[in-house]
């Protein structure tokens, strides 16, 4: 099984290799098999990117953005043709389930090129003041080279989240996709190209940590958009900051998700495993303290025990397969340890736990994993854990889990089961995270904004609040007399 491009980065319209970059394999996590080899970028690279980019840019700017827009959705139109090939290239670099990325992967991708390619016209615009005889108006205008920075667990998606709102705001992008996952983004930008995007508007150059600084200190870098952990954020946000550049921080969380006694059971545990055993656990809104009011937990964890262990594990390539392997073993082993951390700490293993015996001794496979008595100080109930592991925790009242859902340092999601609909928007309102959820659970449609508050991060993805993010606005005085002075 192969899948190995022309070459490692898509620069300026065509694939470009350097093989003085850092060799590095692709492998497929649910065998361990090779299927592509790359090479990350030198400072050559990142440069040729970066002038490509900085040259594109002004006459992609001076576009209408019906013009631009046009140009996204014909892309779209590209990727939906062609879901299927792409939905099976995102299985190979992640491992995730065909039965997924055929609806969750691309198709997320197209949606963003799609929606911002279909309100360029309308959301570009300024506004007119009047000032008595003069008046003033103000436009949106780009930013110039956008650098965006990508996640493993949702490699097109993320490619497509962040290159929609820059290219339709006339911007030009350098995407550097994880070293974990670098094959979808590469795809992406061969999409672009053939749908009409000009030359040096949208480049994919391969790296790991010693690539991103090469993007974000450069000096002709406007804005950064990061996708990616909390250190990670800090340590790009700092760098951005010393030369005064835009950021997107879409960092991590640890989220609640609360189950009131009131609520659909089938539903709130239905919830509570999309929100936790999704994409094998490893994305970033997941609602993984799941806090169940006393009056209904005894027959929550019944029913999510029984529920859990009829998920089926095994090929990803198979669409009967609901759960495919961790991205990596690193990942696998990092959550390994901290099973072993909360069976320490006194939190009682539910279900799960171990590796799945129906699968291949060389994929990153894990069983979906539940806790139950896991209290606030653990450190599975505290740390980011980017796995199939639920922490489920007791609560008596309103009051009580609220302080319980916020006595935490990220921000990212939060969400409430309930059938009383007036309990569900006052919790919410003192929830504080970016992005929540009533009833259901890591719904992230492109016309709703994405993104996170404390130290998950800040900006957002999606919607017409992220193409403030890639444009600043200019404001025009318009004198329509004489200039008095008093000198």
């Amino acid at each position: 099984m192969k899948a190995q491009p022309p070459a490692s980065h898509f620069i300026d319209g065509e694939y470009v290799e350097d093989i003085d970059g850092t060799a590095f394999d692709s492998i497929y996590p649910a065998t361990g098999e090779v299927i592509a080899r790359l090479h990350a970028a030198t400072p050559a690279i990142v440069e040729k990117a970066i002038a490509a980019a900085k040259r594109a840019q002004p006459a992609w700017a001076a576009m209408s953005p019906t013009a631009r827009g046009r140009i996204l959705r014909r892309a779209a139109e590209i990727m939906r043709e062609r879901n299927r090939e792409l939905s099976e290239l995102e299985t190979l670099d992640t491992g995730k389930p065909i039965q997924e990325t055929i609806v969750a992967d691309p198709t997320s991708g197209a949606d963003a090129f799609e929606f911002f390619g279909g309100v360029a016209a309308a959301a570009l615009n300024g506004d007119y003041i009047p000032l008595g005889g003069d008046f003033a108006f103000t436009k949106r205008v780009p930013l110039g080279v956008c650098v965006g920075i990508g996640a493993w667990n949702y490699p097109q998606q993320i490619a497509c989240w962040k290159g929609a709102p820059a290219l339709v705001a006339g911007n030009a992008m350098v995407f550097k996709p994880s070293e974990n996952t670098p094959l979808g983004a590469l795809k992406i930008a061969e999409i672009l190209i053939e749908a009409g995007l000009p030359k040096g508007l949208y480049n994919v150059i391969q790296g790991d940590r010693t690539t991103g600084p090469l993007l974000v200190n450069h000096r002709q870098v406007a804005k950064v958009s990061l996708t990616g952990s909390v250190e990670t954020g800090k340590k790009v946000a700092g760098a951005a900051a010393s030369s005064l550049k835009h950021v997107t921080m879409e960092l991590g969380g640890k989220s609640p998700l609360i189950v009131f006694d009131d609520a659909d059971l089938e539903s709130a545990i239905g919830g509570a495993m999309l929100g936790n055993f999704y994409s094998t656990g490893q994305v970033c809104s997941n609602g993984t303290r799941v806090f169940v009011q006393k009056g209904i937990r005894d027959r929550f964890l019944s029913r999510l025990k029984e529920r859990t262990e009829k998920i089926v594990i095994g090929d990803p390539m198979d669409e009967a397969t609901q759960l495919g392997p961790m991205v990596s073993r690193a990942q696998l082993d990092k959550v390994f340890s901290y099973i072993e951390k909360g069976k320490a700490e006194g939190a009682t293993l539910l279900t799960g736990g171990g590796i799945p015996n129906n699968v291949s001794a060389e994929g990153t496979y894990i069983q979906p994993t539940v806790f139950a008595d896991v209290t606030d100080e653990m450190t599975i109930c505290r740390e980011e854990i980017f796995g199939p592991v639920m922490c489920v925790l007791d609560f008596d009242n309103e009051e009580e889990v609220i302080a319980r859902a916020n006595g935490t340092e990220f921000g990212l999601s939060a969400g409430v089961f309930t059938s009383d609909l007036t309990r569900a928007h006052r919790v919410v309102d003192q929830l504080e995270a970016g992005t929540l959820w009533i009833n259901t659970y890591n719904l992230a449609p492109v016309e709703v904004p994405f993104g996170g508050s404390k130290q998950s991060g800040f900006g957002r993805e999606n919607s017409l609040a992220a193409l403030n993010h890639y444009t600043e606005l200019k404001s025009v005085y318009v004198a329509m007399g004489k200039v008095e002075a008093p000198y």
